[in-house]
């Protein structure tokens, strides 16, 4: 299973890889260069830690981001 992939987190990791996440200036790849996680793995987390309502918001942010700018999440 994909879950047994993904490193344990402390909280305060998983509390910033969230706030990277969330920042629109950090991109997908500076958290998986970090973390060595990959885009799939951090949604995840985002989606195992934020409400599902601060969730939907996000990924559509993040896909409205995509679409002005080329190298974005």
């Amino acid at each position: 299973s994909s879950s047994s992939i993904m490193k344990k987190f402390s909280e305060i990791e998983i509390s910033e890889i969230i706030e990277m996440a969330l920042s629109d200036d950090v991109p997908f790849k500076s958290i998986e260069d970090e973390y060595g996680i990959n885009a799939d793995q951090i949604k995840q987390i985002m989606k195992n830690n934020i409400s599902s309502r601060s969730y939907k918001i996000w990924r559509k942010r993040v896909k409205e981001f995509s679409t002005r700018r080329k190298f974005y999440k």
